[in-house]
């Protein structure tokens, strides 16, 4: 049985052949100019250096573990002898035209095998099969591994899912039938514009490759996206404050803070006015403050934790009082944000200034990092150390890096799918605002990352009375009073809802945990008129997460309008006490420049002077 390729072969003409001849020519030319880059990519930093050993250390236990099991390794030989017996019994009847049920079918959330060559086709189908018995062997193998603590495990499960996952046959031109077909139609234009598209996305990455994820001019910060009117009424040398205009006649008299993550850009909170948290906020009656933080370089090499907390929500809240005269505020936090806000008003309760919040909302936020997930591959002692060493060199840690890293966490999704599209079928990305948020990324200065992969992922140091120490005051978040409001995501890889959810067991205050449907993004910006993924709720907050799930109420749509309720009937936004609307400058501070200002415009590149 001939190819598509050998079919395609034999009937070219002389033209044909010399259109093949030039693409092949440029393909060459394109290729050569990538080993170019590549090669000047080689040397590794001491954080690369530190996974890549790592790695080397993962792999060594886990097959020691294996030889310590004669009995496993004979069974897994075994049974990859008989499935590649099985599997090519079933290609011959399949190849003389029977009709035969496949050994093993792809889970219907892999999305890589949808074309249907790889149920119609015998060879793509055999193709198929293969991989997905060996990836299937592959993780079972080192789940059945003795011998080994969790963290190995999990390290070594982690690292050979890459392998895998990198092996997979939609990766190959010759093995993926939707490349192979666009390669004939185009005369392979498509692997010229891949290369090309490939040499850029290195051009603009750190380390690894920042695979472009949506086509790079469609949206614009203040035009397209973070569009929700308002102004920067306040700035440090660390972050902008926003108040953004009212969309009521009335607002609640307690202000509404917004402390977003400094990992990424705030502006996952207000993408489009449809999906906008903030605009949503607005239209409820809330008066919102927002920050927008730095992008950093080198110049802020020495900035701590303490100093984004000073700088960061105390500077705002000091600021708001003289917007608004409102002397406490409420407090809404995201992802790392939620962190730093969880210090900050265990900081103000140790130096009895806690009646400043009035509530804190933490949503997806790690307080007790007991299980980071699989991050916590890169974040063992020796890996650590690398990055410390990477970061006192640079002064900083490159936000590309990061978003490589965090991408790898669902490799198929956010890596491998992209490199399909643009490198080998070259084609261009859709224009998708999330993923162009997700490819807008920020630096991290030395200074605090260091300390916080430390003192909180490695050391879990936030959880115990004293464990750490900002501006001379030990932080007891067991002091907390604040009552608090905790959202956490079923399905978030970034911060498990099973750690998430025991920072809600630390305040002494009154608090309220809801788990939202989906995942890290999704399930917190979940607008209500999408009716999209529900939450759990329960009114008690028993020792273990599982616990609490076994006894939660599910509820339909978004969280939102429970928030909202919480506020309300806690007079934490008191209805009873509105106010007229308060308009950007019309207290004591001026307006500097509108909404979205300055800082969350600046790219990685235009910070670190990468562009003219």
């Amino acid at each position: 049985m001939q190819s598509a390729w050998e079919t395609s072969s034999a009937s070219m003409s002389y033209e044909d052949m010399q259109a093949w001849n030039a693409q092949l020519k440029e393909v060459g030319d394109q290729y050569q100019g990538l080993m170019q880059d590549l090669l000047a990519r080689m040397v590794p930093t001491e954080a690369a250096g530190s996974i890549h050993e790592d790695m080397r250390k993962s792999f060594e236990a886990g097959a020691q573990a294996l030889m310590k099991n004669p009995a496993l390794l004979w069974q897994t030989q075994t049974r990859l002898l008989q499935d590649q017996w099985l599997l090519w019994q079933q290609s011959m009847r399949a190849l003389a035209g029977e009709q035969v049920a496949p050994l093993i079918t792809p889970s219907k959330s892999d999305r890589r095998f949808k074309d249907e060559a790889w149920t119609q086709d015998p060879h793509y189908a055999s193709i198929m099969q293969q991989y997905l018995l060996f990836s299937q062997m592959v993780e079972e193998l080192v789940e059945s591994l003795d011998g080994m603590d969790s963290t190995q495990q999990r390290n070594l499960a982690f690292y050979a899912r890459q392998i895998v996952s990198a092996m997979a046959p939609t990766n190959f031109l010759s093995t993926n039938p939707e490349v192979m077909r666009r390669t004939l139609e185009t005369r392979g234009q498509n692997l010229v514009e891949g290369l090309a598209r490939l040499r850029e996305d290195l051009e603009n990455s750190a380390e690894g490759i920042n695979v472009c994820m949506t086509e790079r001019n469609a949206f614009d910060i203040g035009e397209n996206i973070a569009v929700t009117p308002g102004a920067v009424v306040y700035e440090n040398e660390l972050m902008q404050l926003i108040q953004y205009a009212p969309s009521t006649e009335k607002t609640f008299k307690t202000p509404l803070l917004i402390v977003p993550p400094w990992i990424n850009k705030y502006y996952i909170l207000d993408l489009r006015q449809d999906n906008s948290m903030v605009k949503w906020m607005l239209d409820q009656g809330h008066t919102v403050f927002l920050i927008s933080w730095l992008n950093p370089g080198p110049e802020q090499h020495d900035v701590t934790w303490a100093d984004y907390m000073q700088m960061g929500p105390i500077s705002a809240m000091d600021a708001i009082e003289r917007a608004c005269g409102e002397k406490s505020v409420n407090l809404v936090s995201y992802c790392v944000g939620g962190t730093l806000t969880a210090s900050t008003v265990g900081y103000l309760a140790g130096t009895r200034q806690a009646d400043r919040v009035k509530s804190v909302t933490y949503m997806a936020t790690l307080q007790d990092f007991r299980d980071p997930g699989d991050i916590g591959v890169f974040l063992n002692e020796a890996v650590l150390q690398g990055l410390e060493q990477t970061m006192q060199l640079k002064g900083y840690l490159d936000g590309r890096s990061m978003a490589y890293t965090f991408n790898l966490l669902r490799e198929n999704d956010l890596f491998w799918s992209f490199y399909i599209n643009n490198y080998l079928k070259g084609e261009m990305p859709s224009a998708f605002d999330l993923l162009h948020w997700n490819t807008d990324g920020t630096n991290l200065p030395a200074g605090t990352h260091a300390w916080y992969l430390r003192h909180m992922y490695l050391e879990n140091r936030l959880v115990e009375p004293g464990g750490i120490e900002l501006d001379g005051v030990k932080i007891d978040l067991r002091k907390v009073s604040t009552p608090s409001y905790f959202v956490s995501t079923k399905e978030d890889h970034i911060a498990k809802w099973n750690s998430t959810y025991y920072g809600a067991l630390l305040p002494k205050g009154p608090v309220t945990f809801v788990l939202g449907g989906s995942g890290h993004i999704a399930g917190v910006v979940n607008p209500p008129q999408k009716n999209k993924y529900g939450y759990w709720s329960n009114d008690t907050l028993p020792e273990s997460h599982e616990t609490w799930l076994e006894n939660a109420t599910y509820n339909e749509g978004s969280w939102w309008p429970h928030w909202q309720d919480w506020m309300t009937q806690n007079g934490y936004a008191d209805v009873k006490e509105m106010v007229p609307a308060r308009q950007p400058g019309q207290g004591k501070l001026d307006v500097i420049e509108p909404a979205p200002g300055r800082y969350v415009k600046m790219t990685i590149p235009e910070v670190l002077s990468e562009i003219s």
